[in-house]
């Protein structure tokens, strides 16, 4: 009968043990650790993201319940002490660097995103992550209240995350907005939140499409009309020159401005962008395709833990946040690799009840039955 090694050890496979050391290395402060190690580390905090953990305590008593099977996990039982230092002490940084590893291990399992244009799409947003002004009061936001903020860049290419940066909640979206990186030719689409014109001359400039929803008090000239299919809710695809004082200031370039009603609410939008290659129905639904990377906010809240927190230092809680979007990233792999079918909240909850069963993982997704194998008698035999 082939052996197996648990569900929790095959996906933490995913997971390159070599590189971790390696970060782990370059991340790391103060005296080396003797006891415990921060793998040990990220193996605790991942179980208590899969198995939906709520404390330090519950971590603790899972971790030492498994105790007989952490050693194939390479792993060592931690006590909840020892784990809040090295949330606390240990910098967050070696799951950001293993967040962007892991990242580029999904691209490699990704098919594309569902339009028929072959530039990469992105998606760029960020949301709060409320906290209680009592226990985090370094995290004061506005009116009595603490946050965190989550910025994103979604990559369109299964819908996985491309970019993150965790912030304090004052930090403006523009201002992570400005320091992205994205390459020649790609296509981002974000809301009225990052309208800087400075920002999109570079963009234009570096050869990056954006779309966006034009403000209201923006001024502008039509230098240019095309004709427009109004069965399909287009209203207007126009070429504007910015007209003004900062547009004109910068030497803002000419713009495509594209007017499109909603169907079924009757809701005007429009919509601002510097590629006048695509059609205005492909631009209107680029811009409805941003609410992918609002499901992935929502998704993420509700499914793993980054709103009840186990440390309340701030780098405690860069670490839980980034340790939950690495999860995310091995569940994605596991989903583009296994090719099922499944929703990333049904592997979720089908994972959170084997995660120590000693089963083979792909065979446990696929549903196949377990199978009732024989010994083989010849291995009690001395000849």
């Amino acid at each position: 009968m082939a052996h197996n090694n648990t569900i929790f050890s095959q996906l933490l496979k995913l997971v390159s043990r070599h590189e971790f050391e390696y970060l782990a290395k370059t991340h790391h402060e103060g005296r080396q650790l003797r006891k415990t190690n921060r793998w040990s580390q990220f193996v605790a905090l991942c179980l208590g993201q899969l198995s939906g953990r709520h404390s330090l305590r519950d971590i603790e008593s899972n971790m030492s319940a498994q105790s007989t099977r952490l050693y194939h996990l390479g792993a060592k039982p931690i006590a909840r002490s020892t784990l809040a230092r090295l949330n606390e002490n240990q910098p967050a940084e070696l799951y950001e660097a293993l967040f962007a590893k892991l990242y580029s291990n999904c691209q490699k399992q990704v098919s594309g995103h569902r339009f028929r244009f072959h530039n990469k799409l992105y998606s760029l947003d960020a949301s709060l992550i409320d906290l209680s002004l009592k226990i985090f009061p370094w995290a004061h936001y506005a009116l009595g209240k603490s946050a965190m903020k989550l910025h994103l860049s979604l990559d369109h290419d299964g819908y996985i995350p491309h970019f993150a940066a965790i912030t304090e909640g004052k930090i403006s979206d523009i201002e992570v907005g400005r320091i992205l990186h994205y390459n020649k030719g790609s296509i981002v689409v974000f809301d009225k939140g990052y309208t800087d014109y400075k920002w999109f001359k570079a963009l234009n400039s570096k050869g990056i499409f954006f779309v966006t929803r034009i403000r209201k008090n923006a001024i502008w000239k039509v230098e240019e009309r095309r004709a427009v299919d109004k069965s399909k809710g287009l209203t207007s695809d126009q070429t504007i020159t910015l007209t003004g004082i900062k547009p004109k200031k910068i030497g803002m370039p000419k713009l495509r401005r594209v007017g499109y009603r909603d169907p079924e609410s009757r809701q005007q939008y429009e919509f601002l962008t510097n590629n006048f290659t695509l059609s205005a129905q492909t631009i209107a639904e680029i811009y409805k395709e941003r609410w992918q990377v609002e499901l992935f906010f929502k998704w993420i809240k509700q499914n793993l833990k980054i709103k009840a927190f186990v440390g309340n230092s701030k780098n405690a809680i860069l670490t839980q946040i980034w340790v939950a979007l690495c999860t995310y990233l091995m569940l994605a792999y596991l989903k583009f690799s296994a090719k099922l079918g499944w929703s990333l909240q049904n592997m979720l909850r089908l994972l959170q009840l084997n995660l120590f069963l000693r089963r083979d993982l792909m065979a446990l997704l696929r549903g196949d039955p377990p199978k009732q194998g024989v010994e083989d008698i010849r291995q009690l035999c001395l000849i």
